[in-house]
């Protein structure tokens, strides 16, 4: 994975990546994930879903979920989430 590492003018640590450097694994057919840089405090994703496809188990955190849906839409828990929806679960 390209990454790029450094500290910005307030002090923060910042990481950059460019997405489509990061080794996509297969989770199950149809579905590809992207794990992205993670930190002490969040992990992240990017998840592809082929049209139909579903998560292949229930997904339970102890910390709080959150997603944002770029096309199609993610049904969750009977709740259609479309494009542009951001969705957050708190523990």
């Amino acid at each position: 994975m390209s990454e790029d590492t450094r500290t910005n003018e307030a002090g923060h640590l910042k990481t950059v990546v460019q997405v489509d450097d990061v080794e996509a694994q297969e989770v199950v057919p149809g579905i590809v994930r992207r794990r992205l840089p993670a930190t002490a405090y969040a992990r992240g994703w990017l998840i592809d879903f082929a049209a139909g496809t579903e998560w292949p188990e229930v997904d339970e955190h102890a910390t709080e979920e959150r997603y944002f849906v770029l096309s199609g839409e993610v049904i969750d828990g009977g709740e259609r989430h479309g494009p542009g929806a951001y969705v957050v679960f708190a523990p």
